[in-house]
């Protein structure tokens, strides 16, 4: 007897069985869209005397409904496809610019039709990957390159930086630069960049290695001459004010020649930068004799300490060489803040021998503008608020208290 073939009101059920075909359905629904999205991609890539600007946004908006569902070759085939295309809708290529980062990279490290406003929409919302590419585009504008350096990822800042063509404002510089304290690969890839300025470099100097620290020196370390031979004129007038105006004093103080301050010897128990130094061998560097030493050198106390306790050492060849001093000098320095001379096989230890390197290498001119930049750019700026923003371990901002606070916050607090 055969079984019934559905119950009532039920559907009715059939057994399938090796000879019924199986749907094509779904392969031929996905045939469609695939067609389909190639077809509305290639409309929207004629040329505008084939397709007006109306009708080619309408052809988006049916394409971006369309890649809502679609299977990420399809997406992937149109991102390809519209990258080439100057005045692709923006809408679709914000929309894969979001995408997967296999189907993304298409968009946002070639295609030429999003803005800098659609970049650093993009840059928000995205993945560190994803800002990696968009490191990558040629011709990045300073405000994308502000957004992508904002998050602060090693990868993406050292893709910025290695991109030539991409443009960095004062402010991407500044951030790298802070965070190149703690990260030494930042340091040399900023002294590639030709937007480093010389208190970027001259700042850096104080936590750069000795290969960076040459390299600083090379860029940085310039005559003033054209500044000298400018200014000359100013010097027996503002001597005639009593130098009443602090601004125009730091200033001269910066740019004048003579590096020692013969007043800060006629004062001194030592008369001369040589006798203080020649005390040390007696008494050793002393808080005394470090002031004094300073003063003489035409340096402020807090940039004279900064240099003695360089890690490096490299400083104090500076110091020696700007105000004349004698390599016996930097020898009894040397000795005085208990680092060796000699290592154990006698030859010259290698730390003091890079220091006597950067001695012999810098002229005594190039030495001074190093020397009077540090002293201006560590203690010119140097209020109470900028104390505070130094105890707090906060960087100050440029517009309101100048470079020299910036250079000042970021060496004094780096201290460990």
């Amino acid at each position: 007897m055969n079984a019934p073939l559905a119950a009532p009101g039920q559907p009715l059920q059939l057994s399938p069985t090796p000879e019924q075909p199986v749907s094509t359905e779904p392969v031929l629904t996905e045939n469609v869209r695939r067609q389909l999205a190639k077809r509305l991609a290639d409309a929207i890539c004629l040329p505008a005397s084939k397709l007006t600007p109306q009708e080619r946004h309408m052809a988006g908006d049916v394409l971006v409904e369309l890649l809502r569902s679609a299977e990420p070759d399809i997406r992937e085939a149109v991102a390809k496809r519209l990258t080439m295309l100057n005045e692709a809708p923006r809408t679709i290529l914000v929309i894969l610019a979001k995408d997967d980062i296999n189907i993304a990279r298409h968009v946002l490290e070639k295609s030429k039709s999003l803005t800098d406003s659609d970049l650093i929409q993009i840059a928000r919302k995205v993945s560190g990957a994803h800002r990696e590419v968009i490191a990558r585009r040629r011709h990045l504008s300073d405000a994308v390159v502000d957004t992508l350096v904002e998050f602060m990822e090693e990868n993406v800042c050292e893709t910025v930086l290695k991109n030539t063509v991409a443009a960095m404002s004062e402010t991407a510089i500044q951030r790298i630069l802070t965070v190149s304290r703690s990260h030494q690969p930042y340091v040399e890839l900023l002294l590639r960049r030709d937007e480093l300025r010389p208190s970027h470099g001259l700042t850096m100097y104080w936590w750069a290695d000795a290969a960076n620290r040459k390299r600083i020196m090379h860029r940085f370390a310039v005559t003033r001459s054209v500044l000298q031979d400018s200014c000359h004129d100013l010097y027996p007038l503002a001597a005639q004010s009593g130098w009443s105006d602090a601004g125009v004093r730091k200033a001269l103080q910066f740019i004048e020649r003579r590096q020692r301050n013969r007043a800060a010897a006629e004062r001194s128990a030592y008369g001369s930068l040589e006798e203080a130094i020649a005390d040390v061998q007696r008494t050793g560097l002393t808080r005394e004799i470090t002031q004094e030493i300073s003063y003489m050198a035409g340096i402020k106390p807090a940039t004279g300490a900064q240099i003695l306790t360089d890690k490096g050492g490299e400083a104090l060849a500076i110091l020696c060489k700007a105000p004349g001093l004698k390599r016996a000098q930097l020898e009894i320095l040397w000795k005085g803040l208990g680092r060796p001379l000699y290592d154990l096989d006698g030859s010259a230890h290698p730390d003091f021998a890079r220091v006597v390197e950067t001695y012999d290498t810098i002229s005594t001119d190039k030495a001074q503008t190093v020397l009077r930049y540090w002293n201006w750019s560590l203690t010119a700026a140097l209020n109470k608020d900028v104390l505070r923003y130094i105890k707090n371990g906060v960087i100050p901002r440029e517009e309101e208290f100048g470079a020299a606070a910036i250079t000042a916050a970021l060496v004094f607090s780096n201290r460990k």
